[in-house]
């Protein structure tokens, strides 16, 4: 535990409703979303377009990189804002890994790639 703020914890709280709202949303919204990065064609998977997904390509793991700097805020640890950090570097790396698969492997997701430019930070990235 650390000293942290009211005023940051507060910020803490905050993005972790805004973070667990955003993968939701994500869950919500893509059918085919699951907890490893493959290619259903047996489901029929087609690129998902509308939602979170027509401002960023992973929005799910937008809210995730959200909820783990917020929750070390949220309960008043700094020292937990390294894992956490580690975990943001790791989604990173996770986008570009399932991007190229889907890039590969799903019909259509190279022109929705060039549609919604953004991997994960919108307008930046």
């Amino acid at each position: 535990w650390s000293l942290v703020p009211v005023g940051w914890r507060v910020v803490g709280w905050s993005g972790l409703v805004v973070g667990l709202a955003l993968a939701m949303w994500a869950l919500a919204a893509n059918s085919f979303a699951s907890a490893m990065a493959r290619l259903q064609p047996d489901r029929g998977q087609r690129v998902i377009d509308d939602g979170p997904y027509a401002i960023v390509r992973h929005p799910k793991y937008l809210g995730i990189v959200i909820i783990y700097p917020s929750l070390a805020l949220a309960l008043a640890s700094l020292w937990a804002l390294v894992p956490a950090s580690i975990t943001i570097v790791l989604f990173v790396l996770r986008t570009t890994l399932e991007d190229r698969l889907l890039r590969a492997g799903l019909p259509g997701y190279r022109d929705y790639a060039t549609r919604v430019r953004c991997r994960l930070i919108p307008g930046l990235w």
